[in-house]
């Protein structure tokens, strides 16, 4: 059952915090740093992998916040819009195109967040991206915002606002696009989305993606490769060894305690 002084003594909070800025970036970093990502659960879902995107936030809670697992974009983004919105805070849903390997968005639709608007101002919310990405809510703005090591903004693109992000080595990559009218859940059970499709491709993939923050970065692990960003330096290995893979796993799902 949802509740909202267990969900933050979760992630480490002894009292509810007014709904100010500040508060939100706490939230946002130990929600990150708290409650991983873990792609492994789309598994058994097959190409239905966002029917249950209006979830039960009562049942969700029991099995991520008070449970064992992890959760994916919609599970974590949707808790945690749950929680902002009991707390005070005017939220709404959004969704984004994740950049591909070669490049390319994947569907408007791919990637469900989430957005706050404090003291007048459009934040966006993710705590449901594996990253490697920002950790405290992102103004919708051109301007530099420096996070833990690394750069973001949000460039305007073809009627799209990118978020773009830039380590200590290496120029500005885009993380993903988006438009910030807010979304309503129902446009996921559309038929002509290119969901359906789209999830057929990831399927072949087969690749499972996990991560969770830490205190200054984040550690990411897709299929056998550990991307470790460590203050917005990126240090990325294989893991050869099944031990090694299993070690890495574990060190990801482990819950801080």
């Amino acid at each position: 059952m949802f509740d909202v002084d267990r969900y933050l003594a979760v992630l480490g909070l002894p009292s509810r915090p007014e709904p100010t800025r500040e508060a939100l970036a706490l939230l946002h970093r130990r929600h990150l740093a708290t409650l991983p990502y873990d792609s492994s659960l789309n598994a058994g879902r097959g190409l239905d992998l966002w029917a249950g995107i209006d979830i039960d936030v009562d049942a969700v809670f029991d099995e991520i916040v008070t449970g064992d697992r992890g959760g994916v974009c919609y599970e974590l983004n949707g808790l945690f819009r749950e929680l902002l919105a009991r707390l005070g805070y005017e939220v709404g849903v959004l969704a984004a195109g994740i950049r591909q390997a070669d490049g390319s968005f994947g569907p408007d639709l791919e990637h469900v967040l989430s957005f706050a608007r404090v003291e007048g101002e459009l934040l966006l919310v993710d705590v449901g991206f594996v990253g490697p990405s920002y950790l405290e809510p992102l103004r919708v703005s051109e301007q530099v915002q420096h996070q833990s090591g690394a750069d973001f903004r949000v460039v305007p693109d073809g009627g799209y606002q990118v978020v773009q992000r830039r380590g200590r080595v290496g120029d500005w990559q885009p993380v993903y696009r988006l438009h910030t009218d807010p979304r309503d859940l129902a446009e996921w059970q559309r038929p002509d989305t290119g969901l359906e499709e789209f999830a057929r491709l990831l399927a072949g993939a087969g690749t499972v993606v996990r991560g969770r923050a830490t205190d200054n970065g984040q550690k990411i692990l897709i299929g056998r490769r550990l991307l470790v960003v460590d203050d917005g330096k990126d240090t990325l290995r294989g893991l050869v060894t099944q031990p090694d893979l299993d070690e890495a796993v574990a060190d990801i799902l482990r819950r801080p305690r």
